[in-house]
């Protein structure tokens, strides 16, 4: 089986209700495509967003990453070839984490083809179903509320809480919410690297002492601070997740060597794919350190990549792949079956995705 065409594409699907964190405001998905045809036939589909405000990539950058670099060192090769090809993937551009991630799932998703075995299984398979958390983007302290008892009603017990615009709101933010929707569901909060160390402990003391019982922080400081990290590791009962600060396995090592960080959360947008994302897992497993797994703001050919590396993998036991869930409609045909937080993952030959309606096709 060898890779013959590369075809770029824009999926477009509305959101919900507006996407707002510490770092955006977004309307809309708006992710690039790809497509990696075969010799035989078979496709291979993946997804990148742009997503400028952390990983540095624009719809711009990474469709020029596929046409300047990636394509010249995939067009032609045999998809049997699988180390080689990623790792020469890896090698043929600096960063563009996200590009790299929609070829790699391509590639991951024609190996499953040509083997005839899901990804998941391919990978180890330890599951065959996970729940997500939902976001709750940061908003004034009753609409927070009133999107907390909503998700609630709809069956999620896990609330992922946006925090960081207006420190002296985001205490008062997370007690309605708390007693919006009762003791019962989890609470977990992403500040998205707004606070200074000192504030992050603060603000969580606060929290705690207003019984808002939060499962975790996630990367209450910016992403290169890893002694202020550390700081609020030492110095809050909160569990941290270190988020953007781990890009890469040798980021996932340096938490791991400082403790930094109780926890990592691994995207495959910030590391380049499910080949570097199994790096970081099996050293997280080494060193006994939790994993999430979350995305971007993506929709399902993405997420539905990080769905099969989420059942394959027993050290990934906390799940933010809720993407999907956010948009209007499902222009994705085929892959894993998304219902409300409950996720079951497809069973289907690679990744299971069939087609995507209603794509831009890039010349």
């Amino acid at each position: 089986m060898k890779i013959t065409d590369v075809k770029l594409g824009i999926l477009r699907a509305p959101l919900r209700v507006p996407f707002k964190t510490a770092l955006r405001s977004v309307d809309s998905i708006e992710d690039v495509v790809v497509e990696i045809h075969t010799d035989t036939g078979n496709v291979g589909y993946g997804e990148a967003p742009p997503t400028g405000a952390i990983t540095g990539e624009t719809t711009g950058s990474i469709i020029a990453a596929f046409k300047d670099h990636i394509n010249k060192t995939i067009i032609g090769r045999d998809i049997d070839d699988l180390e080689n090809l990623l790792i020469d993937l890896n090698k043929c551009i600096v960063k563009n984490t996200s590009a790299k991630a929609a070829c790699d799932m391509a590639i991951y998703d024609l190996y499953g083809q040509l083997y005839k075995i899901p990804v998941h299984k391919l990978l180890g398979s330890s599951r065959k179903n996970i729940e997500t958390d939902i976001t709750i983007s940061v908003n004034p302290p009753d609409i927070m509320a009133a999107d907390a008892i909503y998700a609630v009603e709809k069956g999620y017990d896990v609330l992922k809480v946006k925090v960081g615009i207006d420190h002296s709101l985001d205490v008062e933010r997370l007690v309605k919410i708390r007693e919006a929707v009762g003791d019962k569901p989890k609470i977990r909060i992403d500040a998205n690297q707004a606070w200074t160390p000192k504030e992050a402990v603060r603000i969580l003391d606060k929290m705690q002492e207003n019984l808002i019982d939060l499962e975790l922080v996630e990367q209450p400081v910016i992403y290169h601070d890893l002694e202020g990290l550390k700081y609020v590791t030492d110095n809050s009962t909160v569990p941290v997740l270190a988020d953007e600060s781990v890009f890469s396995p040798e980021d996932a090592l340096e938490i791991v060597k400082t403790k930094s960080a109780d926890m990592i959360n691994i995207k495959l947008m910030k590391c380049g794919g499910i080949y570097n994302a199994l790096k970081i897992t099996s050293l997280a497993e080494l060193a006994g350190v939790e994993c999430m797994l979350g995305c971007m703001l993506e929709a399902k050919i993405s997420v539905n990549a990080a769905v099969h590396l989420a059942c394959a993998k027993q050290i990934i036991t906390k799940f933010d792949l809720d993407g999907p869930i956010l948009c209007t409609h499902d222009p994705v045909i085929g892959g894993s079956v998304f219902e409300e937080k409950d996720i079951t993952v497809s069973n289907d030959y690679g990744l299971g995705i069939k087609g995507i309606e209603d794509i831009e096709y890039i010349d």
